[in-house]
């Protein structure tokens, strides 16, 4: 796929996770993707499969969160089998913590589907907001 056609694969999902529907961007990743969280919180490190981005990262930190967690992008850039997206979550935890976060999402696209996403976010409103996560 082309850099503009990537840039729309995740142009699309993003705009659905910007109304707190992330199963297209789960529909988008490779079986065996791998969601690597920067910095050096419990939840940062690899995800490696599918199962385990939704079972270890995503259904964890859900479990967190009172109400439906959005991530609405700004910008997109694209080069070649990479695309750049820029977030920003919104949501409540059920501590009663806002867990706003702003995000850059580095994704790796290969053949439509997505291989790698490299996140980097404030990694201090997480050790703040959110319970170490057991692994």
């Amino acid at each position: 796929m082309s850099a503009s056609e990537n840039k729309q694969l995740l142009r699309t999902a993003f705009d659905a996770w910007g109304t707190g529907d992330i199963r297209p961007l789960i529909a988008a990743m490779a079986d065996d993707v791998t969601w690597t969280v920067g910095g050096h919180t419990s939840w940062s490190g690899s995800f490696r499969g599918k199962d385990s981005v939704r079972r270890d990262l995503l259904a964890k930190l859900g479990e967190q969160f009172d109400g439906t967690y959005t991530s609405t992008a700004s910008r997109f850039v694209a080069e070649d089998d990479v695309v750049v997206v820029e977030t920003r979550g919104s949501v409540a935890t059920k501590a009663g913590a806002r867990y706003d976060n702003q995000y850059c999402f580095v994704v790796r696209l290969e053949g439509g589907r997505i291989r790698e996403i490299t996140e980097y976010l404030d990694t201090q409103l997480v050790a703040e907001v959110l319970p170490d996560l057991a692994r």
